[in-house]
C-alpha cells in the first residue's frame, strides 16, 4: 500500500491551506485518525505489516498538522474584552500586539478592577517585550483592590516585579508604607541588591519610624541584616535623624 492509495481524507489534508472552515477541517481530521486505526491494527501478513505502519505514521502525521492547523484558524474570542467595557479599538490594539486566548481572560481581569483601556494595552506590552505571557491578571487585581495606584502597579510590571514575590509589596502597601518605598524595594530586587525586607520595614513603622526615614534607609541600601540593630535603637529611644546618622548610604 502507498500514499496513492490513501483516502480522499488525506489528499485533502495536503490541500488544508485552501480551506478556512475550521469545523469542516476538524471532521477531516477525525476522518484521518479513523482510517489510521484501522490501518495500524489490521491483520494483515507480516510482509506487508511494515509499509502499512509506515503508512500510518505518515497518515497521523498529516492528522496532527491538519488539527494544528484547524486551532490557529479559529478565531479569538474577544468576548471577555467587550463584557467588561473595552473599546473596539483597544481590542484591535491588543490583537496587534498578538494577545492569546489566556491572555484575554487575564487582561479582562485587570479590566474589570478598574484600569483604563490604555493601561490595559501598556501591561500587555510590557510583559511581550520580555518575550513573557500575560500571567499578572490576579496579582494586579488583588494588588489594586488593595489600594495600590495604577501607576505604581505599571512601575512594578516594568521592573517584572509582578511574580511570586508581589505577596511581599501588597502586605508593605497594608502596613502603611508609601508607594514611594515600595518602588525603591522592588527597583532593589530587580537589581539583585541588597535592602531592608518588607516585614522588617512593617516593623519599623510599626515603632513609628517616619515612613520618609524609611524610605532613605531603602535609597541608601541598608541591608536586612541591619535590621535588628535599627529596632533596638529605636526601642532605647533613638530619633529618626539618629538612626540615619548610624546607618549612612553602603
Amino acid at each position: 500500500m502507498t500514499f496513492s492509495d490513501a483516502p480522499s481524507a488525506i489528499k485533502a489534508a495536503v490541500n488544508l491551506s485552501a480551506s478556512r472552515d475550521p469545523p469542516q477541517s476538524i471532521a477531516l481530521y477525525n476522518e484521518i485518525k479513523e482510517h489510521t486505526q484501522r490501518v495500524m491494527y489490521a491483520r494483515e501478513p507480516a510482509r506487508t505489516m511494515g509499509p502499512q505502519r509506515t503508512l500510518a505514521g505518515v497518515i497521523l502525521l498529516a492528522g496532527v498538522l491538519l488539527l494544528s492547523a484547524c486551532q490557529s484558524l479559529m478565531p479569538l474570542d474577544t468576548s471577555p474584552l467587550d463584557s467588561v467595557g473595552m473599546t473596539y479599538d483597544s481590542i484591535k490594539e491588543l490583537k496587534a500586539l498578538h494577545i492569546s486566548a489566556p491572555e484575554v481572560g487575564q487582561i479582562a481581569k485587570v479590566r474589570e478592577a478598574g484600569f483604563s483601556d490604555a493601561d490595559c494595552i501598556e501591561l500587555l506590552r510590557i510583559f511581550h517585550s520580555r518575550h513573557q505571557q500575560f500571567t499578572a491578571g490576579d496579582a494586579i487585581t488583588t494588588m489594586h483592590q488593595s489600594g495600590m495606584s495604577e501607576g505604581t502597579i505599571l512601575g512594578l510590571a516594568n521592573l517584572d516585579q509582578l511574580g511570586l514575590g508581589y505577596g511581599e509589596l501588597q502586605a508593605m502597601h497594608l502596613a502603611g508604607l508609601t508607594d514611594a518605598i515600595i518602588m525603591e524595594v522592588a527597583r532593589h530586587h530587580a537589581a539583585n541588591q541588597p535592602v531592608l525586607s518588607g516585614a522588617s520595614l512593617g516593623n519599623m513603622r510599626n515603632l513609628r519610624i517616619d515612613n520618609a526615614t524609611l524610605l532613605e534607609l531603602v535609597r541608601r541600601g541598608i541591608p536586612n541584616s541591619a535590621a535588628p540593630e535599627i529596632l533596638a535603637l529605636r526601642r532605647r529611644g533613638s530619633t529618626d535623624a539618629e538612626i540615619l546618622r548610624h546607618f549612612p548610604a553602603q
